[in-house]
């Protein structure tokens, strides 16, 4: 017998949170998210998606012990956008009981209903920065803090749970660094330098934190990608928010933006990298930053104590793309993997239908090797 039950207190809503840990504790390819990140993100009182979103949670349990749990979501900004009316579906982790999971997807169908919605769609988070899809192909690759993982089990339950189909794919690549810049993007670098007086720009702190300059990245990421699946413009909040959470800790050699000598120097494009905590996580307990927990995180952003870097956020306005400013970001970020020592670059969700996107990847060594799903149900 499963009951679902509706997460009211702080104490549940830490349940709600422990629940990935527990569940994925001896996973090897599992990244525990961060605890604290993870309670202040489902925080109506510090999350501003809940400026424009109403979300609730939900427990799945069986014999008084957690084994489930879901949140549902409604982005009405996103909703309006697109011209929807859709409930999403989040933190979706169960056991591998068909039980488990048909109530949790329920009482999210309910939950829908109730407040008009005509479709179901997941997983996704509240915006565009959360992590989205559900992982299908690639479990046995090392995730990272910035996507979802889940075993095998979870895309044959949707399945027989019925009515959902496909709604989005996003691929993941690996990316050999290379010993040498390839020529392609030495001959582009140039190029687009003569012609169109672009360059690749290094922040200093003061220019990002004190000048507005980080705003600017994040309203580049805005117009780069309005058109792409779900997407909402970020608010003036939720880029103060990832300014404190991303920006003001990034390494910046690991940041490249790129400016246009012919327009007053105005950002155009960027690049945002963070050498990657995925095994430092993993030697946290259950993502709690103490006692020791700090100690691994600080010896991969300050010493870099990996051979991996993640490449959290590439954005270029879409008029600066076909004049090659991608190249420039490129060019200046691979000379600084090569400095750090990094082997390998892990890319972020990529849509699977973006050729533009995926087609920078043929002039390097690289593979795609995870896929993540949204579902989408009528209701």
């Amino acid at each position: 017998m499963v009951e679902i039950k509706q997460v009211t207190t702080k104490k549940e809503l830490s349940a709600f949170v422990q629940f990935y840990y527990d569940l994925y504790r001896d996973n090897d390819c599992a990244v525990p998210f961060l605890y604290f990140d993870e309670m202040d993100t489902l925080n109506r009182q510090k999350n501003p998606s809940f400026d424009y979103c109403e979300a609730d949670y939900f427990l799945a349990y069986q014999d008084g012990k957690v084994v489930g749990r879901i949140a549902a979501i409604i982005n009405h900004h996103a909703n309006e956008r697109w011209n929807t009316l859709q409930v999403r579906f989040g933190w979706f982790d169960f056991i591998d009981d068909q039980e488990v999971s048909d109530a949790l997807l329920k009482a999210v169908e309910g939950w829908g209903r109730e407040r008009g919605m005509t479709e179901m769609v997941g997983p996704m988070g509240f915006i565009d920065t959360d992590r989205e899809g559900m992982l299908v192909e690639g479990f046995e690759k090392l995730a990272s803090m910035y996507i979802n993982y889940n075993q095998s089990y979870y895309p044959e339950h949707i399945q027989r749970f019925g009515g959902f189909e496909k709604s989005n794919d996003w691929v993941e690549a690996r990316v050999r660094v290379p010993e040498v810049v390839p020529d392609k993007f030495a001959k582009v670098t140039e190029m687009v330098r003569r012609r169109y007086n672009l360059r690749a720009h290094k922040f200093s702190r003061h220019e990002l934190m004190n000048e507005g300059k980080a705003h600017e990245i994040f309203d580049v990421l805005n117009a780069t990608y309005k058109d792409l699946y779900g997407f909402c413009q970020l608010s003036d909040r939720q880029i103060d928010k990832l300014v404190r959470d991303y920006i003001k800790i990034a390494d910046l050699n690991l940041v490249t933006g790129v400016v246009d000598g012919n327009a007053n120097d105005k950002l155009v494009g960027f690049g945002i990298t963070f050498p990657s905590f995925s095994r430092a996580l993993q030697k946290t307990h259950d993502g709690r930053l103490f006692p020791f927990g700090w100690w691994h995180l600080l010896k991969i952003l300050k010493w870099h104590k990996t051979d991996v870097v993640d490449l959290l956020l590439i954005g270029v306005l879409p008029e600066y793309r076909a004049k090659g400013a991608n190249g420039l970001i490129f060019d200046d970020l691979i000379r600084w993997f090569q400095r750090y020592g990094f082997k390998w670059a892990e890319t972020g969700p990529m849509m699977e239908t973006n050729d533009g996107v995926l087609s920078q990847w043929q002039y390097l060594d690289s593979k795609i090797h995870r896929r993540h799903r949204c579902f989408k149900k009528n209701l």
